[in-house]
């Protein structure tokens, strides 16, 4: 399973959110190079759906990156190799029930995720994604990551019940520097 990557969380500049939701986030890097370890309550491997499910208290550590929701299905590729082994290559992730990411100072919450491996693109929505680092918090619905080249952008919630549509970032001048 040494294809399965976790993604850290970095806020990005004032300025750069100020223009516009989209910026490069130089946090947000594969790690594919050092071992994972997964742990959860129940494992469920589907071996003729290429799937396998982790369920109760989900904990995902690869380097200084943890995950943690209540929720992984791993959806392997239909090329070859075992999804009971974790030698088959993995297409994409997908994690739900409270979705927690932590790499360094950053960290990153939202009520589910996915990650494609053969784009490298991660999304994080639900009702409220909240990026943070130290006193700076950015907030909205959706996170979408170009993992490959940076690009970040957030989007706001839908307009109407709780949300207005907007993005929210809190920012405390000095604190990068902590």
């Amino acid at each position: 399973m040494a294809a399965l990557t976790c993604a850290g969380v970095m806020l990005c500049t004032a300025g750069a959110f100020a223009q516009d939701s989209q910026s490069r986030l130089s946090g947000l890097k594969l790690s594919g190079d050092q071992p994972i370890q997964i742990e959860s309550d129940k494992l469920e491997v589907r071996e003729s759906e290429n799937l396998a499910i982790f369920t109760g208290n989900v904990s995902v550590t690869q380097g200084p990156t943890v995950m943690k929701s209540g929720k992984m299905t791993v959806y392997y590729a239909k090329d070859g190799g075992s999804a009971a082994t974790g030698s088959a290559n993995i297409d994409r992730l997908e994690v739900d029930e409270k979705v927690y990411v932590k790499s360094d100072k950053q960290v990153a919450t939202g009520d589910r995720g996915t990650f494609d491996m053969k784009t490298e693109v991660l999304v994080m929505s639900g009702k409220e994604v909240v990026l943070s680092e130290g006193d700076n918090v950015l907030v909205g619905c959706k996170l979408t990551v170009q993992m490959k080249t940076g690009l970040a952008q957030v989007d706001g919630c839908n307009k109407g019940a709780k949300g207005n549509g907007r993005v929210m970032m809190s920012i405390t001048p000095g604190s990068q520097k902590k």
